[in-house]
């Protein structure tokens, strides 16, 4: 049904739908999840790794972790249950491909010139001459980029690993006897960014698949889903937010609501908390909605927690408001974010949503009930605003409440900070710490352009980005006060 755009991806689903389908046959077991690689990798020449036995049982470690077990990197060991745990990325070891460890080597672009300038730029004495050609002592080295900087030929290259270069908290690591990748669990937001990076598909996130489609099954309850605003593109640029709700529906869920109407509510919260907030002397607020931003701040910058607003995500007010309406709901929310996985184990929010999926669990989900969004009937969607729905991409959240302010004609001084990605965050809330920020606002997003780029998409910013801007202009220009279900919204918990 869906076209993938490189091997990696088809790779994922075809393991996920296959552990899908399994759930929805009431089939989950040590012994069938073990033939899956069998299944999926047929005869004795490898593709991609150096044996086929090594790529069988990276896709055992795959199903593993798509079942919701842990990977263990032992065949035929007892399945472990890793539910509660608040991890959500695992290293499938057997996919690393231990990539170098050192950070900075020469190449063979040095020319052993007279002014040797790497060597002089370097203050750790790490640099020295082997056989006429620049050498860098590993454990000298501090890593500080001066030699490639120094360098007229370019021939310091910066060789980082890929998971390492884009961890934004420095949680990956490697293990010093084998050279694996390693999550220091203290330090990780689960993000996703690792997941994104990694070309070999050496990191994944741990699965609900199957205890979703186990409430699916029970024909006895009544499941809703919740769907991120980012949807909108994900499948092409003619497929429309009702056609993916039509089929959503076909799964069998009760309903789908958009989480860009608890979007909407969000905003007349945090824009409210943002006023009293200012008249109280705060130097600056940061928004709530990006649980990857948010663990950020608490584990790298503690003592600016307290800068967080307090108001709940989209996520949360919108299962939230469907509990409120009824009472033996239970709700599943649907997005490109490995995040907020870990946000629906927090124990203040356990109330509003029960558990969090992908975009490419959903599209599993699709595959393991042959059901196509492209086919399925267009019908109205109407409740949110296109600022709701813009939460989805960097500066949505600001472009919201900016809205909000000038319609209520609230006198306040709005100095937005609009930053996504690790890098735009370390820098700015460093900034914030000191007392520079030129702000008085942070929207903060872990995924450099915002959640349509989250680590669990399905396809491209590049593609989705379009069709999404799009399709959303084509359905909804309402202002956010136009949400027609905001006053119940209001009458709900929206604090953290």
């Amino acid at each position: 049904m869906f076209q993938f755009e490189n091997q990696l991806l088809a790779l994922k689903h075809e393991v996920l739908t296959r552990v899908a389908v399994l759930a929805k046959e009431n089939n989950i077991s040590k012994e069938e999840i073990e033939k899956i690689p069998y299944a999926m990798i047929v005869g004795e020449e490898p593709k991609y790794r150096d044996s086929v036995e090594r790529e069988r049982n990276v896709v055992l470690e795959r199903a593993k972790l798509a079942a919701g077990f842990k990977p263990t990197g032992k065949h035929g060991q007892d399945l472990v249950d890793i539910e509660e745990e608040k991890q959500i990325l695992y290293v499938i070891k057997e996919a690393c491909d231990r990539c170098p460890t050192k950070k900075f080597q020469v190449t063979d672009a040095c020319r052993n010139c007279i002014a040797h300038k790497c060597q002089s730029a370097c203050n750790f004495g790490a640099i020295t001459y082997v056989d006429g050609r620049a050498y860098i002592d590993p454990d000298k080295c501090k890593e500080c980029g001066m030699c490639k900087k120094a360098c007229p030929y370019d021939a310091v290259a910066e060789d980082m690993r890929p998971c390492k270069k884009s961890c934004p908290t420095g949680a990956l690591s490697y293990n010093a006897e084998d050279l694996s990748a390693e999550i220091t669990e203290s330090k990780c937001v689960n993000c996703g960014a690792c997941m994104s990076a990694c070309p070999f598909g050496a990191i994944e996130d741990k699965s609900s698949l199957v205890k979703v489609i186990n409430r699916l099954m029970d024909k006895e309850e009544k499941i809703y889903a919740v769907v991120a605003p980012a949807i909108t593109g994900q499948f092409g640029p003619k497929t429309t937010y009702g056609q993916v709700k039509n089929a959503i529906k076909a799964l069998g869920f009760e309903d789908m609501v958009e989480a860009a109407c608890g979007a909407d509510a969000v905003t007349v919260h945090e824009s409210n908390e943002f006023v009293e907030r200012m008249e109280n002397g705060d130097s600056y607020m940061t928004n709530s909605c990006c649980p990857g931003f948010l663990s950020y701040i608490e584990k790298m910058m503690p003592d600016q927690a307290n800068k967080i607003s307090g108001t709940v995500s989209p996520m949360v007010a919108t299962g939230r408001y469907i509990k409120s309406k009824d009472k033996d709901a239970k709700v599943i929310f649907i997005g490109p974010c490995t995040a907020k996985k870990s946000e629906v184990l927090i124990e203040s929010i356990k109330d509003a949503i029960d558990y969090a999926l992908t975009f490419e669990e959903l599209v599993a989900l699709f595959d393991a009930f042959g059901v196509d969004p492209t086919t399925c009937e267009d019908i109205v969607v109407d409740g949110a605003s296109i600022f709701g729905r813009n939460f989805a991409v960097g500066g949505g959240l600001t472009a919201a409440i900016e809205n909000y302010v000038q319609e209520k004609g609230v006198n306040i001084d709005f100095k937005p900070v609009k930053i996504s990605g690790g890098v735009e965050i370390k820098k700015t809330m460093t900034m914030a710490k000191v007392g520079k920020l030129q702000g008085n606002f942070i929207e903060g997003m872990m995924c450099e352009g915002g959640c349509i780029n989250g680590a669990a998409k399905i396809v491209s910013v590049m593609k989705a980005k379009a069709p999404f801007t799009k399709l959303n202009q084509q359905t909804s220009t309402k202002s956010v006060l136009a949400n027609t279900t905001l006053d119940e919204y209001n009458e709900i918990n929206l604090e953290r």
